[in-house]
């Protein structure tokens, strides 16, 4: 039997490691925030003939229109985002690029003020707040009649250290995405973090309720050894429920369209980190917290 508790410090740095590129990232760029939550005008276009980003942009700066980025979704099909845009300036986007381009067809145009986007970005921040918070007290419930020497507030509290792990892990790889590749966060991400906590609390909440009848039965000598036996006996559930997903979102990243490519990689990201953490995150909080309780107390 493969002994998961003793590497537990082993865990700990590992997620470390994959967490500090990401946690630079955003200290040092931030995200690269999408017209959803700043404000502005998404324009996206397909010409006929061949096109380049570098004379799109051209084209657009000599009609004075303040472009924010251009980007290439496919073959000769770009996403221009700008500032907000009424119909004269929007009208006189398309006739410059059409005249240096040639017949092309507007596949779709959105506008966004930026109040409204300040507007979302706050709500958003307050939802995966209040998600958060909100598992902490109903896993402790859950878990309330939970065997000495467990405790429910630490299946609580620990399933949220695995859930903003990652929650971490897929923001700090935008944050990365947004610098390098010009990736820009919007509301799509918001929703693709809620489905990451709720899926990474599902996988947790697997594995503890493992542990917690364990406990139940005092079938094993100590914690420790209840936790590694817990993980043993779900690991083949988790990985197996956690690859089903992952071809799905694959099949989805290779055939689907442009507009959810970045959505569905949040989720392929989010799934896998979610399953590594409650595995080997969660379950090692616990144990952790538990020898720690144990050397303070004696």
């Amino acid at each position: 039997m493969i002994d998961f508790v003793s590497k537990k410090w082993f865990y700990f740095a590992f997620s470390t490691l994959i967490l500090i590129p990401g946690l630079v990232s955003l200290a040092v760029y931030k995200l690269n925030l999408g017209i959803d939550f700043v404000g502005g005008t998404l324009i996206e276009i397909r010409f006929e003939k061949a096109a380049s980003k570098q004379g799109l942009e051209s084209a657009i700066e000599e009609t004075g229109v303040e472009v924010s980025t251009v980007q290439t979704t496919d073959q000769n099909t770009f996403l221009i985002r700008t500032k907000p845009l009424d119909e004269e300036q929007h009208k006189k986007l398309i006739e410059a690029v059409g005249n240096k381009f040639g017949l092309l067809n507007e596949l779709r145009r959105e506008t966004v003020g930026p109040t409204i986007g300040a507007e979302l970005l706050r709500k958003a921040v307050i939802a995966l707040v209040l998600a958060s918070v909100a598992i902490v007290f109903y896993v402790a419930w859950a878990f309330r009649k939970v065997p000495k020497p467990a405790s429910s507030w630490q299946f609580g509290i620990s399933a949220i250290v695995a859930l903003l792990h990652d929650v971490f892990v897929v923001v700090g790889v935008f944050s990365i995405l947004g610098h390098f590749f010009a990736v820009e966060v919007d509301a799509l991400l918001v929703t693709a973090l809620l489905t990451i906590i709720g899926f990474s609390v599902h996988d947790t909440i697997v594995v503890f309720d493992r542990i917690r009848e364990n406990l139940l039965r005092e079938t094993y000598t100590s914690f420790a050894d209840t936790v590694n036996h817990s993980i043993m006996q779900t690991l083949a559930r988790s990985l197996n429920t956690s690859l089903t997903v992952v071809f799905v979102l694959l099949a989805v990243l290779l055939f689907g369209g442009s507009s959810i490519r970045w959505f569905t990689v949040a989720l392929l990201i989010g799934v896998i980190s979610g399953t590594y953490s409650s595995i080997f995150n969660a379950s090692q909080v616990l144990v952790a917290w538990q020898e720690w309780g144990g050397g303070k107390k004696k």
